[in-house]
């Protein structure tokens, strides 16, 4: 199964992802290339985990999206990347990025089935009216 990238944060998640790291970014494209066997089996960043995937460079000229708060800061540092700001996740085939945990939803119906993620969704006290379609994060 696919990976699924979610930065640890703790207190408040938006500065901890704005302070510079220490990042392996050859080790992290390496990850995600070998991490995943084909299109059923996406690499899934969550939140600000798309800021990691973009100092990769693997977003670059994709459509991505990541929290709404940082969406603008995304846009700016990494200008290649089309960063949606109208939809909760982009699911770009082998990379899904998204703007919270709506994205675990739609990973479970693309990989488990929409029934089940409805049926997470109920679950989960989440209104989710999620469906697979044609364009990415809709």
């Amino acid at each position: 199964m696919g990976e699924i990238l979610d930065p640890p944060a703790a207190g408040d998640s938006t500065a901890r992802a704005r302070e510079p790291v220490d990042l392996d970014v050859e080790g992290l494209s390496a990850a995600c290339r070998g991490s995943h066997a084909g299109p059923h089996e996406p690499v899934t960043f969550i939140c600000t985990g798309a800021f990691l995937l973009a100092a990769t460079g693997a977003l670059d000229g994709r459509p991505a999206t990541t929290h709404w708060e940082d969406q603008e800061e995304l846009a700016q540092r990494w200008p290649d990347i089309q960063v949606r700001t109208d939809v909760r996740w982009v699911d770009d085939g082998d990379i899904v990025t998204s703007a919270g945990i709506s994205a675990s939803l739609h990973i479970v119906g693309r990989l488990f089935g929409w029934q089940l993620a409805r049926r997470t969704a109920l679950q989960m006290e989440y209104d989710w009216t999620g469906e697979h379609t044609a364009e990415a994060g809709i």
